[in-house]
């Protein structure tokens, strides 16, 4: 049961973050009309440190080093992002699908990888001992 609650909130911070990045690129694009590359990166930035924040309080409880286990994350999305863009051009460019979709399982696929990424290599050896220090 503790782990399918830590799914879930996994599941519900990293849907506040995808909305935090669709917002904060929606507002430097359309707005204030910032190249596409910058608003992309902007937003993407601070919707992973909303997410990662978030998670490692609430979904994992870890008293990790938090300098660490940022790059961890870092790394994870060094190899992720230029992966899934390479991905996307292969499954949209080239075979041409719909490039909507080709986005959504990219979103699935980080979502999941990354959850596990998090769980084991991240967090894992840190997992819940938030609890116990705050018991200390």
């Amino acid at each position: 049961m503790k782990e399918f609650l830590r799914v879930v909130k996994f599941t519900l911070i990293s849907a506040s973050a995808g909305l935090i990045e669709i917002g904060v690129f929606a507002l430097l694009n359309e707005r204030l009309h910032l190249a596409y590359w910058l608003s992309y990166l902007i937003a993407l930035v601070l919707s992973v440190v909303w997410n990662f924040t978030l998670n490692r309080k609430y979904t994992f409880r870890s008293a990790a080093n938090v300098p660490a286990a940022m790059l961890k994350v870092a790394a994870y999305y060094a190899v992720f992002t230029p992966l899934s863009t390479l991905l996307e051009h292969f499954l949209a460019g080239t075979l041409g699908w719909n490039e909507y979709l080709v986005t959504a399982l990219n979103m699935l696929l980080n979502f999941s990888t990354e959850f596990l990424y998090q769980r084991f290599f991240v967090f894992g050896g840190s997992l819940d001992t938030k609890e116990r220090k705050d018991q200390d």
